[in-house]
This record gives structure tokens, sequence and C-alpha cells, in this order.
């Protein structure tokens, strides 16, 4: 079979690129979850600050390479570093879920908190995209 020919997760170089990006976004992650402790059972602002944050880098990013090209070269390396490697670890899903069901005290809170991480990760994942055409645009003109 042709090089070109496998999946992007049967390349070597491409499971690097994640890989140098995840251990980059974990870091971060890390960084953020040290400067913004919670105790079980309050607001983790750790959780929102790194998933809005990644949904805004994840709409910018996208929309950027999206408008400058196709998706080859240097432009696939940057999603798989940036994209899949340092946004899939500096974000988490897994801790949301968790501290959904750990503000949720009967009260809805749980509930609200979710919604309102779910509307602002929306929100920020669009105007990153506003900016990642701008940014494209302006490097055009």
């Amino acid at each position: 079979m042709p090089d070109d020919a496998r999946p992007a997760h049967r390349h070597p170089r491409a499971v690097t690129l994640v890989a140098l990006g995840g251990a980059l976004g974990a870091v971060a992650r890390f960084g953020v979850a040290e400067a913004l402790p919670h105790a079980d059972g309050d607001v983790a602002w750790a959780t929102f600050v790194v998933n809005i944050a990644g949904a805004f880098v994840l709409g910018c990013l996208l929309e950027a390479l999206t408008r400058s090209g196709p998706d080859t070269g240097a432009r696939r390396s940057v999603c798989l570093v940036l994209g899949t490697g340092f946004c899939g670890a500096f974000t988490t899903y897994s801790t949301f879920a968790h501290d959904t069901v750990t503000l949720d005290r009967g009260f809805g809170v749980g509930v609200g908190w979710a919604a309102l991480q779910v509307t602002c990760g929306l929100l920020a994942a669009a105007f990153g995209a506003v900016v990642g055409a701008a940014a494209t645009s302006r490097r055009r003109a």
C-alpha cells in the first residue's frame, strides 16, 4: 500500500506530531488547573477556561487552515500538532462531565453549568472562526 493511501493514524510522522502537541496541551492544562484549583463540589473554573479557550483556538485554527488551502503539507502538520494534539489534550470532556455530576445537587446547578459551558464553547468556537477568517483575509490582501 502506498504511503499516501494510509490513514493519518498509520503514519509515524502524523502520530509523532499529535503526540508532541498532546504533550504540550496536557502540560498547559495542568498549568491552568494548578493556577485555578478547586475542591470537589465547587465550580471548576480551570475546566471552564481550558474548554472555552480550546474551542476558541480550534475554531480559529480550523477556519484559518481551511481558508488557506488544502489539508496537506505544513497545513496538515499544523492541524495535527495544534488541533488534534494540543487542543485534544488541553480540553477535557471527562472532567467537564465529572464536574457537571458533582455540581448537580438536585437543584439543576450541574445542568445549568453544563449548558453555560456548551453555550460559551459554541460562542468561543464561532468567535475563533471569525478571528481565523479575518487573519487569513489580511494575509491575502
